[in-house]
């Protein structure tokens, strides 16, 4: 059986894989795909990460065909989740499992992932008994490793990994700019996951390509101290030179990303004090070019008698403004009202703006704010 080598902790995320047509995306394009495998394996890496969504739902028989039917199965680690969000009842967990194992034609994964759990979605699965069928896989030896991917608040995870122990690992979104969010938490999710005592995997290193297309004063600071790193680099190895990180997946869609990050990655080094010195410049800068200048103080939901998050519904647009969709501002919008107010529920009183020290108008970016997020 293949096995984790701890020092090559960069996985290839099938999330965003090359295309023949770039409109579609469930036109992948297996023969390029299968040369990125080859050299991804040769090299020594060996983690391969899918989901059941992913492509149109094509990710899977994409993998089987550049990696389950190329290569012997303990020659590679591969990693599948539960679509949580599309469990209906108890009896959608052993369906949908079913599918996954037919469509990447194996008999087990080596690492199997409730996905994408929050508040919600952690008391629908223990309501539909998720993690008593994690634990029945694992015990049949269908799972060797059992864990959930996350995108919620830090005090859910410690929740959920406080409730259960048993399971192994945890994927969290991490990378520098989301380090310190009011909104991802990065930096605080890592801290629970360490806490509870398990590894972490990470995902959205690069936040969807977001931190490579960086402002021309942000790329000059990374590309004035290392002419040779590519602005990727930056992202990847700030991730991997957390403590208690033992993967970091990258969706790589092109031969020359995978080029790119085995370069550096097969012979990892990580990031020096000085160069977190320039990342916290890169990271000032990316601040400073949000679409509202929000500080989070919070002043303006003292008073606000309609209970609003306006700081946490700022951050959402900000996110979407500067990093675009690929990091889903919806679901994140969604669990920023949880308990509070809409945007839309603003009765423009202007209470908010009265106490805002940063003179936002924020009624009129409320408007906006709600025009996107809670179309009907």
């Amino acid at each position: 059986m293949a096995e984790l080598n701890p020092k090559m902790r960069l996985g290839f995320g099938a999330m965003r894989l090359p295309l023949l047509n770039p409109d579609d995306p469930s036109s992948i394009d297996v023969e390029t795909f299968s040369r990125m495998i080859d050299s991804y394996l040769e090299q020594g890496f060996n983690y391969i990460d899918t989901a059941y969504p992913y492509h149109k739902e094509h990710s899977e028989e994409a993998v089987c065909e550049a990696l389950v039917k190329r290569y012997p199965r303990d020659s590679y680690l591969l990693a599948d989740k539960m679509p949580t969000f599309l469990v209906k009842g108890p009896e959608d967990y052993e369906r949908f499992f079913a599918t996954q194992l037919e469509r990447c034609q194996v008999e087990y994964f080596d690492y199997y992932l409730l996905h994408n759990m929050g508040k919600d979605r952690f008391e629908e699965t223990t309501r539909y008994g998720g993690f008593e069928f994690m634990k029945k896989l694992k015990a049949e030896g269908k799972a060797r490793h059992i864990g959930f991917s996350f995108h919620d608040k830090p005090e859910v995870l410690d929740a959920i990994l406080t409730a259960h122990p048993e399971m192994e690992f945890v994927q969290i979104q991490l990378n520098y700019i989301d380090w310190e969010s009011n909104i991802i938490q990065s930096k605080n999710c890592l801290e629970v996951a360490r806490k509870h005592g398990k590894p972490v995997i990470v995902m959205e290193p690069i936040k969807g390509g977001g931190l490579v297309n960086l402002p021309e004063e942000a790329a000059k600071l990374l590309k004035d101290h290392d002419p040779e790193a590519s602005i990727a680099s930056w992202a990847i190895r700030f991730a991997a030179s957390q403590e208690g990180v033992m993967m970091v997946l990258s969706g790589m869609s092109a031969p020359d990303q995978l080029a790119d990050n085995t370069s550096y990655m097969k012979e990892f080094r990580p990031l020096s004090a000085e160069e977190l010195a320039v990342l916290d410049k890169v990271v000032e800068i990316l601040r400073q070019s949000s679409a509202i200048p929000c500080t989070s103080c919070k002043y303006c939901v003292d008073e606000c008698p309609m209970n609003i998050n306006i700081p946490g519904y700022f951050s959402v647009y900000n996110l979407m403004k500067q990093y675009g969709t690929n990091n889903f501002p919806q679901m994140h919008y969604n669990r920023q009202a949880q308990g509070h107010g809409a945007a839309s529920d603003c009765i423009e009183c202007h209470s908010c703006e009265g106490h805002c020290p940063q003179h936002i108008k924020i009624t009129e970016h409320l408007k906006e704010i709600a025009s996107i997020f809670e179309k009907k």
